[in-house]
């Protein structure tokens, strides 16, 4: 990179890029697995489902919050070199270096379907809407500090990584204007001309 600049990755798109693989192999994997009957039945499978799905949903969106808050806070001002990385290379990266856990959790949840009809699907998609509202939290936190957060994409490991893991030293910010991404890691909707 050129005079010391650095490839920068919005924190939110990397926490985002799971959510909608995660929900839609889950609901795949939760309607087909609610077709066999399975040891226990679809009642007590799709309840149980429905228990795992809460459970997963606040184990992935709960923890780390001290410590994403914590890197927000000291996020020191991008410089103008830094390269900023388009939201669309950062899910693929994401999603590339996922792609062989994404398919075994698929793989697992149709399986676990003999067991406990829909339940491994509804697990599977609760990941996904925990990592939603982690990315919403994020987009929270981007407008109250009027600053949108970015992480080093060489402190991300080979498959896209944890934007709060150890390597993660300090977030970088930029203006709510910068890159291709709106708060929160949605893509930013440009205004219909008239």
């Amino acid at each position: 990179m050129a005079r010391g600049g650095q490839g920068l990755a919005r924190v939110a798109v990397v926490v985002r890029a799971g959510a909608a693989p995660l929900w839609w192999l889950g609901v795949a994997a939760a309607g087909a697995g609610a077709v066999p009957e399975g040891l226990t039945g679809r009642r007590i499978g799709v309840l149980a489902g429905a228990a795992l799905f809460v459970v997963a949903v606040a184990a992935t969106a709960l923890p780390r919050r001290k410590r994403y808050t914590a890197l927000a806070r000291g996020a020191a001002r991008a410089g103008k070199h830094d390269i900023l990385q388009d939201r669309a290379v950062t899910v693929r990266a994401w999603r590339r270096g996922h792609r062989w856990w994404l398919l075994l959790a698929f793989a697992a949840a149709l399986g676990s379907a003999f067991a406990l009809p829909a339940a491994g699907g509804l697990l599977l998609s609760g990941f996904g809407a925990g990592l939603w509202l982690k990315a919403a939290r994020l987009g929270r936190c981007e407008r109250a500090g009027d600053a949108l957060l970015w992480v080093r994409v060489d402190w991300l490991d080979g498959r896209g990584g944890r934007p709060a893991g150890r390597p993660v030293k300090a977030f970088r910010s930029t203006g709510v204007a910068a890159g291709d991404a709106a708060p929160g890691g949605a893509r930013r909707r440009t205004a219909a001309l008239v």
